[in-house]
């Protein structure tokens, strides 16, 4: 009951000062920019002249629902639309993200102060974002990606960018309950390379920053290709085996996966190109084995700093050529100031530099002058 108090008292102060901000606060009003969307099949931009309709089609898997929002600038009239949407004041000020991808997102737009709060902060590793959490402009908010409520609510952001892999949002709705607007960023639903890294235009569309996210995405989809032109050029076609075990069960990405997509336009021979799954596929040691004994490379073994530790997680590793030839690359050594992994913080945005990595150890002579910048080999 104290805390069922608590929390309304919060809200009844939150809500009175945004009706004062509203009332006290110049605004001005940003003329909506068109956004076109290529690569991503996750959500959609429609410019309607006075607002932006955004939808959510993929949050998480198998979601059976979609999420509509719609932006229109401060100070205008809000837009009377048919159907369930949540509605949006842009450009947004205070925010709260709860994945680590969405930090170079906002870094890349120049918007890393419009960040206030994040759960479990101690994931994220851009020096740029832990100096404003060392100072105290970024605030703790939960552990392990939840948010703790009555801190979010004294913080009065608006707007959260939210996630689930589940489909569970009762913390969300809650806080939406209370008049701050929750939005759900699902690119980690993409399939495709550029297809997550153009989510950045989704977040920039918050903030009136559709032209910045353009130009960077980009140069990022020209860089990403004009790598995978350049894989074509290879003389040879490198076996690759990927994936390792977890209790008796060594999981290997997709043939349709984000992962295989990355080996197909680095010019590789994935083993498991051919099978027709976007996640991951549950194999025992045996088939993987009898499959993959003999290929080249072995490129993303898991969360081991070295071959001797890998050795001591499961000696039969020791049975693969890759492992005989120390051939093995990991792209989780490299870590924040606080143990975040560098790579699923910034790889999804710089899908690029994932494949000039994986392209500089299938094909070296291709790319002589390069260091990878997330892979590394295990020693």
């Amino acid at each position: 009951m104290k805390n069922f108090c608590f929390l309304l008292l919060i809200l009844i102060s939150f809500q009175s000062c945004k009706q004062e901000q509203k009332v006290t606060t110049p605004v001005i009003v940003q003329e909506l920019v068109d956004q076109k969307v290529e690569y991503a099949t996750g959500f959609t931009i429609q410019n309607n002249g006075t607002y932006k309709e955004i939808k959510i089609t993929s949050p998480w898997p198998d979601a059976k629902s979609t999420f509509t929002y719609i932006l229109y600038s401060k100070g205008t009239e809000r837009p009377a639309i048919s159907g369930k949407a949540s509605y949006i004041e842009i450009p947004v000020d205070k925010t709260v993200v709860t994945s680590t991808t969405d930090i170079p997102m906002l870094e890349y737009l120049g918007l890393e102060n419009k960040l206030i709060g994040f759960p479990h902060s101690d994931y994220i590793s851009s020096e740029k974002t832990r100096a404003l959490i060392d100072n105290g402009t970024i605030i703790e908010l939960g552990n392990n990606g939840h948010l703790n409520t009555e801190l979010t609510l004294e913080l009065g952001p608006e707007l959260i960018i939210g996630y689930s892999a589940t489909g569970d949002t009762k913390t969300y709705d809650l806080l939406e309950k209370t008049g701050i607007p929750v939005v759900m960023n699902g690119s980690w639903m993409e399939q495709h390379p550029l297809g997550r890294a153009e989510w950045i235009k989704f977040v920039a569309a918050f903030y009136n920053k559709e032209s910045e996210a353009d130009s960077i995405f980009k140069k990022i989809e020209k860089d990403y290709n004009d790598a995978s032109v350049l894989a074509n050029n290879a003389t040879k076609t490198p076996t690759v085996l990927s994936g390792n075990m977890f209790k008796d069960v060594w999981h290997v990405p997709g043939g349709d996966s984000y992962v295989a997509k990355f080996l197909k336009d680095a010019n590789t021979n994935y083993l498991w190109a051919e099978t027709p799954k976007t996640g991951s596929i549950g194999l025992n040691f045996e088939s993987v084995l009898e499959k993959g004994q003999n290929a080249e490379l072995w490129i993303g073994s898991g969360s081991s700093k070295s071959l001797e530790e890998l050795k001591k997680k499961n000696n039969r590793y020791t049975f693969f050529e890759a492992f005989k030839n120390k051939s093995v690359y990991s792209s989780t050594l490299k870590t924040g100031a606080k143990g975040g992994l560098i790579y699923y913080e910034l790889g999804p945005m710089r899908p690029d530099l994932i494949l000039k990595d994986i392209i500089q150890i299938a094909h070296p002579e291709l790319l002589t002058d390069y260091e990878p910048y997330f892979f590394e080999k295990l020693n």
